[in-house]
């Protein structure tokens, strides 16, 4: 019998962690869950190991148990910049990792990169188009690929092209169309920053130049990412959009885990359409362009002030519209210079945060 997995997964009750523990669950033959890490609210099912971020000591604590031996594969799905220490400690102790956190890859992706070695050793993506593209460059050489395309659903807004941004309400940004998703992860669909990081996520993952990774518009979100080689040819991964299939192939590869979904109706789903993006009204795919051609910590910067703007949209003290405006602000004025230490990159996320928070402050008076 095949030794079992033992999993801590981070962030265990917002939707990634649910959705991973479902696909844990339906497999206890293989996986076993060691240790379960939550925000507010507690995890509705017990763990050897049950941690909770309000704790005093959580950080010298989560630290400790993401290098601990009885952890053999990390789930890391804690939202923002909370997650790229441990990230970067679970790799360096040798440790698998489940990757679902976009901030760790757009923070500091070089030295995450470096930690990690090669893809699908110890490092496994979750997004579902990250996942895509994985499986698409199975068995192929890197000199031979040619581009790599980033679909994108096109979230509410595409979906509802009459809705106008200027008066866009909560209610209607979290109103996505296809995906089951949190809060944060809903309105950067609705603004295509989350697309935007996912480009740069790509670019450090599968070390392909920026100019070669491009976004197309799959209203049915059925093709999770296309590759193109130098013969003229090309891959696609499709399937119905379920987040526990890249969730899956995380936890077992190089395996695939039988009935993790049904089974992909290809003739109910219709034409599978694909449009260009539309720069003028998604600018943030551009901006996270501008900010990878600064170097870092200029990623870290959009992604800290896109993080501040969007938890202010969504307590009602920002505007949707101001949303990507206050993120290129904060990347435009940005004082500091390049970098690849941890501890500056933090302390430019810490500096991005201040100044959004200080402009939304503004905002709201006014």
């Amino acid at each position: 019998m095949t030794e079992r997995t033992r999993v801590a997964v981070l962030g265990a009750t917002g939707s990634i962690g649910t959705q991973t523990l479902d696909v844990l669950d339906r497999f206890p033959d293989r996986f076993t869950v060691e240790a379960l890490v939550s925000g507010r609210r507690a995890p509705e099912r017990p763990a050897p190991v049950v941690m909770r971020s309000t704790a005093s000591d959580f950080e010298p604590r989560l630290r400790e148990l993401v290098v601990s031996p009885r952890v053999d594969l990390v789930v890391m799905a804690i939202p923002g910049a909370a997650a790229l220490q441990p990230t970067l400690d679970a790799l360096r102790a040798g440790k698998r990792v489940a990757l679902a956190s976009k901030e760790v890859l757009v923070m500091a992706g070089d030295l995450v990169m470096a930690a990690a070695g090669p893809l699908g050793d110890r490092l496994r993506p979750v997004d579902s188009e990250h996942s895509a593209i994985w499986q698409c460059l199975w068995g192929e050489a890197q000199d031979a690929v040619t581009r790599i395309t980033v679909t994108a659903s096109g979230g509410p807004l595409w979906a509802h092209p009459d809705w106008d941004p200027e008066s866009l309400t909560v209610e209607q940004a979290l109103s996505h169309p296809r995906w089951s998703m949190g809060p944060k992860i809903t309105i950067d669909s609705a603004t295509l920053m989350n697309k935007a990081l996912e480009v740069l996520e790509a670019h450090h993952l599968f070390q392909m130049p920026m100019g070669r990774i491009q976004v197309l518009i799959n209203p049915q979100s059925v093709v999770h990412s296309i590759v193109e080689f130098r013969d003229g040819t090309a891959k696609a991964q499709i399937g119905r959009p379920d987040m526990r299939t890249p969730i899956a192939l995380a936890l077992s590869y190089p395996e695939r885990l039988p009935g993790v979904i049904a089974p992909t109706d290809f003739g109910a789903t219709g034409p599978l359409e694909l449009y260009p993006l539309d720069d003028r009204r998604f600018p943030a795919v551009g901006l996270v362009r501008e900010a990878a051609r600064h170097g870092t910590p200029w990623p870290a910067v959009l992604n800290a002030a896109n993080e501040e703007a969007v938890a202010a949209f969504l307590d009602g003290k920002l505007a949707f519209r101001e949303i990507v405006p206050l993120a290129r602000e904060a990347l435009e004025t940005y004082p500091g210079g390049a970098t690849t230490s941890l501890e500056e990159i933090l302390s430019a996320d810490a500096w991005a945060r201040d100044y959004a928070r200080a402009r939304i402050v503004r905002t709201s008076v006014g």
